[in-house]
């Protein structure tokens, strides 16, 4: 039981810091055109977070299949997930976000759109490449039912923490402000940096050791 609840800790904390719900609540407010409601943001919000649920899901069950069809080798997957990631938390470190180069145009055209919270916000905002190499990683390295069941409920709290991100992005903003979620952000881009480090070191050892000896 204590492994259980040291995998769930470990898996909570690497996918909240790669899917930052603070950092694409404040994406999505920024997609939005001043006076959205809250009603409106609440149902963005549900389905979003509906979508990232049953994408996580059909990645944690085709994601070996996947790699087995294109014979891609999980060490493989490790290196260049580890480098998304690296791209990933340089980004956050530096403050950057997708939104900056939509047009007001073209986020008032996004809103009218119903998938919006399906396509961009939960795939492949939310729901990006490097939560999805993350993902297959992670279930390729968790062989008991266990570290499953750990992994499972660690994401399911991280899509809740999404949910509510999203849900009460107003409130968020308003109490954190811009200055605020701009710390959070770059704090989380160190955490994913430092995953990303260790996916890389962990792909190229085991190519090594499997290529040159």
């Amino acid at each position: 039981m204590p492994h259980f609840f040291d995998l769930l800790l470990q898996n909570t904390i690497t996918m909240m810091a790669i899917v930052d719900p603070l950092g694409v609540s404040a994406i999505m407010l920024s997609l939005l055109p001043e006076g959205t409601t809250k009603e409106t943001i609440s149902k963005i919000a549900f389905k979003s977070t509906l979508t990232i649920i049953v994408a996580f899901f059909i990645v944690l069950i085709s994601g070996n299949f996947l790699l087995q069809l294109f014979g891609i080798e999980i060490d493989s997957l490790k290196v260049m997930g580890g480098i998304i990631l690296l791209l990933m938390a340089i980004k956050m470190v530096n403050g950057s976000s997708e939104s900056k180069n939509q047009t007001k145009e073209e986020r008032v055209e996004t809103l009218r759109h119903d998938e919006f919270s399906i396509i961009p916000l939960g795939i492949p905002i939310t729901f990006g490449p490097g939560i999805f190499a993350t993902v297959v990683i992670i279930r390729n390295q968790s062989e008991s039912f266990a570290a499953i069941s750990a992994f499972i409920l660690a994401y399911l709290l991280v899509a809740l923490t999404v949910y509510l991100a999203f849900k009460n992005s107003i409130y968020i903003r308003q109490y954190l402000g811009i200055t605020g979620s701009k710390i959070i952000t770059r704090l989380m881009g160190l955490i994913v940096g430092a995953i990303a480090i260790q996916f890389i070191v962990a792909g190229i050892s085991v190519l090594v050791k499997e290529y040159y000896t």
